[in-house]
């Protein structure tokens, strides 16, 4: 079973950045994708998740707005987007692969990729 972030990186505060999470060894089908992100010295955070079969999208409300989760289950991957990035969303982000994608909790997700680093500065 293996997440494979990637598409981070250096951006500018204002840009955006697609990141994806390529999974293997398991059917994606069956499975809630979630995105989280941990910054440097900060606990991790819940971005979002995607039904199993990617016609639903949960995100908290401190997410809503700025970040799109969607999935290609034929592709067997997972993209978010990120817009109108600010310094404070720097961060090493993760997808993880679990049972919930209805406000779930971190412990409801069983595998995770990891990570991929996203820088914002000017």
């Amino acid at each position: 079973v293996q997440l494979v972030e990637s598409g981070g990186g250096l951006v500018q505060p204002g840009g955006s950045l697609r990141l994806s999470c390529e999974v293997s060894g398991f059917t994606l089908d069956y499975y809630a994708i979630g995105w989280f992100r941990q910054a440097s010295g900060k606990e991790r955070e819940f971005i979002g998740a995607v039904s199993f079969n990617g016609l639903m999208t949960y995100y908290p409300d401190s997410m809503k707005g700025r970040f799109i989760i969607s999935r290609d289950n034929a592709k067997t991957t997972v993209s978010l987007q990120v817009n109108s990035l600010k310094p404070e969303d720097t961060a090493v982000y993760y997808c993880a692969a679990g049972s919930a994608w209805y406000e779930p909790k971190s412990y409801e997700f069983r595998y995770w990729g990891q990570g991929t680093q996203v820088t914002v500065s000017s």
